[in-house]
């Protein structure tokens, strides 16, 4: 009886939950615009015609688009093989631009607070005589983000949610002027509600808390609208890009990001998002690996702007940014750990940022370059920039999940490796559980801890973040780190990349709708 009573409980939860209600309201939406389609075709032949004519034209507009051809085909092929849906439908949520709204928001404040992000010519001529490849990656981030490269900055590499966990909390309590937070997805729970109970400290103490979160990533965690609870216990909040249960590609752009800033001069980004499987309070998907870093000293302003564009450009604030900057709540002088340059990564242009950064490790790695990704759904410029690695005699290392969080994305992960180990990479599945971390290593000198996963939406949708560095004490820990990660990991073989024809099959449809997914 007990046991039917639980499973009821749980039953009407799922009903009431906001995302079961945004599913069924997304299937009507669908279900009626096909039914509507098909009846008024058979209406009326030249209105079956005339949605020919739009597929069609579709069609040719996808060809001609400068955008990734994998994009363009998984588009084009639905579209030829239901002409009658597939033009509407590419119209309704094909575009991967964020809306005029949300674009002109953003361009607005990105021009303001871009002349406070100075590229300090000496640690640029430094760091050219240094490295001049490593210079290049650099002038490339700072040109397409305007974020520049720092000195004067220490970095700690966190290996595990619960290694991070306890630094956030201390750091948290010693703000004594502001504290940003932006993250994808919180969770109330043991995790959030420590942070939570320190926020609400914090504002009693007059510390200003503001708070952004991703209203899809927290569709399943947070009730609605759960921004007017934030705003009762004094912290300033908002719900970035509300999802609104409407078939459009506006609802695709989400902030990915993890960043926390306090007092303008400690930072922190990474994979974990603030909810209790990222500290492995509680079990998911086995032990969930992820990583996560901490900044203090000159380079935190680069995630102070990061934060404060998005806040700006939706909820309009600060007249002067100037009174945020690294130096004004603190009189010391900054330790240096080599060269640090935290970057964001944003829908609104054509620059693939995340990718070109990934992109330009792997096509200069001369010995060796590690990565970490929780997904690996790659198109033609990755799988090449991988195979002629490997080809070339660099040893490439690619750890993707042994327990996945979602089946099908794992089958299409999967569906990637034959492919690559045939060419040389060596792929690793982590058998203790599900990998989150978002980390490249290559040659002992650079790497890159963040948020940018290796799949469309991390690449080409979402606003993203990372950290890139050079010659820092983090190059070192990442390495030790992956090194564990190895011998705890099951290398994949050519054999292991057979599979049956049924699942081939399922693999070749999910390659085919992959930029979609």
């Amino acid at each position: 009886m007990e046991k039917v009573k639980e499973i009821t409980v749980r039953l009407v939860k799922v009903v009431l939950s906001r995302i079961f209600i945004v599913g069924v309201i997304l299937a009507l939406q669908v279900g009626w615009m096909i039914l509507f389609l098909v009846k008024l075709s058979e209406y009326s032949a030249m209105i079956s015609a005339l949605f020919n004519i739009i597929s069609a034209l579709a069609v040719l507009y996808i060809i001609n688009k400068q955008d990734n051809p994998a994009y363009k085909l998984a588009w084009v092929v639905p579209i030829l093989l239901f002409p009658l849906l597939g033009g509407l439908l590419y119209a309704s949520m094909g575009n991967k631009q964020p809306s005029r709204r949300l674009r002109a928001k953003l361009d607005a404040e990105y021009n303001k607070m871009n002349p406070s992000l100075e590229q300090s010519a000496e640690v640029l001529e430094e760091l050219e005589k240094s490295n001049k490849q490593v210079a290049l990656q650099s002038r490339y981030i700072h040109k397409v983000t305007n974020f520049p490269i720092y000195k004067n900055t220490t970095a700690k590499y966190y290996k595990s949610g619960e290694d991070n966990y306890p630094d956030m909390l201390q750091e948290l309590r010693k703000a004594k002027h502001y504290i940003f937070l932006e993250y994808f997805i919180i969770d109330e729970g043991k995790m959030w509600d420590q942070i939570l109970e320190i926020l609400v400290e914090k504002v009693k103490q007059g510390v200003e808390v503001r708070l952004i979160y991703d209203d899809f990533g927290c569709l399943r965690t947070l009730p609605y609208p759960y921004y007017q609870k934030m705003e009762r216990l004094g912290i300033k909040c908002f719900a970035f890009n509300p999802y609104i249960p409407i078939f459009s590609v506006v609802m695709n752009h989400r902030d990915h990001r993890k960043i926390l800033v306090i007092d303008g001069h400690t930072a922190f980004t990474g994979g974990i998002n603030l909810a209790d499987e990222y500290i492995n309070h509680i079990e998911r998907f086995g032990y969930w690996k992820d990583a996560g870093i901490m900044l203090k000293g000159e380079a935190v302003w680069n995630f102070t702007v990061m934060f404060l564009q998005m806040w700006n450009a939706m909820r309009p604030t600060d007249e002067d940014i100037s009174v945020f900057k690294p130096h004004i709540h603190f009189d010391e002088v900054f330790e240096s750990d080599g060269y640090v340059q935290p970057y964001g990564d944003t829908p609104l242009d054509q620059e693939v940022v995340g990718e070109n950064v990934y992109l330009n490790l792997i096509n200069g790695a001369t010995r060796y370059i590690y990565m970490y990704t929780p997904y690996l759904i790659i198109d033609n410029e990755m799988m090449t920039a991988l195979c002629l690695a490997a080809k070339k005699g660099v040893d490439v290392r690619i750890v993707t999940p042994g327990i996945p969080d979602k089946k099908y994305v794992f089958w299409l992960t999967q569906s990637y490796y034959s492919q690559l180990v045939q060419n040389g990479v060596k792929i690793y599945e982590y058998q203790p559980g599900f990998i989150h971390a978002k980390c490249f290593v290559c040659d002992d000198e650079v790497a890159t801890v963040g948020t940018i996963n290796m799949d469309y939406r991390s690449l080409y949708l979402h606003f993203e973040c990372g950290v890139f560095l050079y010659q820092s004490n983090v190059v070192k820990q990442v390495k030790e780190d992956a090194m564990e990660v190895f011998s705890v990991s099951k290398r994949i073989t050519e054999k292991d990349c057979h599979r049956r024809l049924p699942m081939r099959l399922i693999q070749a449809i999910l390659r085919l709708f992959a930029p979609l997914m």
